[in-house]
């Protein structure tokens, strides 16, 4: 998690021990009493010495994303799936969870439902949809939040991630349940599209905005904040990704990283964000004057490009991942998964995708790819990975290394203990009829 506003310390976020996310459908998890207690003392000393802050600092440098797009701008059109002689993609989507106080559990942090299916039910409005979902259905994914819906009645799926900033606990707000009610309203966005657009695409940016817009005016949200990262996959194979903060996206095909986000900071540990300031605190502000709460808008996401191909692995996972897991660890456990699976094989010193790709990804029962599907245990893999390594006190991952370059006094080791959410979609070519 983030801390819920920028703080005037640079372990702001640090102090929360990162942001408290939740999601759509989250995984929780719980630590081991021993090593929990040793990094609940470590960070409860941080946290004393380095308060979190919901507040923008004077100055700052801004980290953009700097990766350039991975095959250029391009006009997007989600309204554009006629099948052609061009190739055909479908996108076999799971999602793996865990709550940082909550023991990890394989087959119950993981979800696996199958998109909506748009004709069988016609959205009223936004906030309607989204009334349907239960709160207390939700994943147990702590302040972690995920989707992902097919966009309307398109063969093009939307997915993501969305971390709540905890630095908002301390404002007595729940951080989980902006991130949540983000993830929630962008999925019924993405199932009501084209419904009340005046467009002829549907870009990633664009159904944050959405999303952002309701969560803003949806009273029962009363404020809290949270990062972003999402996509509009195209069944051409065109992908679409928007960015905003520190959660992040990985493309990974035939044994190699080929796309790696780069999180936008303001300062260390305080990544862009999205936010809303409750009515009470916009009243003492006024009446006491002091900072401003930290808030980007979704039209600040970075935005790239990708074109994937058979076989291809796509990642959406929060900070509680990236910051234990490198891109090198990551790619060692998909690729690890994939080639025990059959869904890489090796050939002459290349790897290429298997035969069995298909029936791989459709393993499950006869509604929905279940948890012996392939993206299922890729997606359940990476999060039990990032979970034991936030609890391994020993193994240095991303975020150690990072406090040990700004802030080598603190010193601190070993993995940083967490809400995890991941969102692992495997690329499928369709065969012609």
């Amino acid at each position: 998690m983030s801390i819920a506003i920028a703080s005037t310390a640079g372990l702001a976020r640090l102090s929360n021990s990162r942001r408290a996310t939740t999601g759509l459908f989250l995984f929780a998890l719980s630590t081991s009493s021993a090593i929990a207690s040793v990094h609940s003392a470590r960070t409860a000393d941080l946290h004393t010495r380095h308060r979190g802050s919901l507040y923008a600092q004077p100055t700052c440098p801004l980290q953009r994303d700097t990766s350039p797009a991975y095959v250029g701008l391009r006009s997007f059109h989600s309204t554009s799936h006629s099948r052609s002689s061009t190739p055909q993609f479908t996108y076999h989507v799971a999602a793996s969870y865990s709550a940082k106080q909550d023991r990890f559990n394989a087959e119950a942090n993981l979800y696996t439902n199958p998109p909506h299916d748009p004709t069988k039910s016609t959205i009223a409005n936004l906030r309607a949809c989204k009334d349907t979902i239960d709160k207390h259905r939700r994943a147990k994914s702590g302040q972690d939040a995920f989707f992902f819906s097919q966009v309307g009645t398109t063969n093009a799926t939307a997915f993501g991630v969305a971390d709540g900033v905890g630095g908002w606990v301390e404002s007595g707000l729940d951080p989980g349940d902006f991130s949540h009610g983000l993830c929630e309203y962008m999925t019924c966005a993405a199932r009501s599209w084209p419904q009340g657009s005046n467009t002829t695409s549907l870009h990633p940016k664009d159904l944050l905005q959405v999303a952002y817009d309701e969560v803003t005016e949806d009273d029962s949200i009363e404020g809290g904040g949270s990062t972003a990262c999402l996509a509009v996959a195209e069944p051409d194979g065109n992908v679409e990704v928007a960015n905003l903060g520190d959660s992040g996206f990985m493309h990974l095909g035939g044994n190699a990283v080929r796309h790696f986000t780069q999180p936008q900071t303001h300062a260390f540990n305080t990544p862009y964000q999205l936010s809303k300031t409750p009515q009470r605190m916009l009243v003492q502000m006024a009446v006491f004057g002091g900072p401003t709460t930290l808030s980007d808008q979704p039209k600040e996401s970075s935005v790239t490009h990708h074109k994937v191909r058979h076989g291809d692995v796509l990642v959406f996972a929060t900070d509680g991942v990236w910051d234990n897991l490198s891109p090198q660890d990551a790619l060692g456990i998909i690729s690890r998964q994939m080639v025990e699976l059959g869904a890489w094989v090796e050939r002459d010193g290349a790897i290429e995708v298997g035969r069995d790709l298909a029936a791989l990804v459709h393993s499950g029962s006869a509604q929905k790819a279940g948890k012996a599907s392939l993206q299922a245990k890729v997606a359940v893999a990476i999060a039990k990975e990032a979970k034991e390594t936030g609890l391994n006190t020993r193994r240095d991952g991303p975020f150690a290394k990072e406090v040990q370059r700004y802030y080598p006094g603190e010193n601190w080791h070993g993995g940083k203990p967490d809400d995890i959410a991941a969102v692992v979609a495997i690329v499928l070519e369709e065969t012609p009829q």
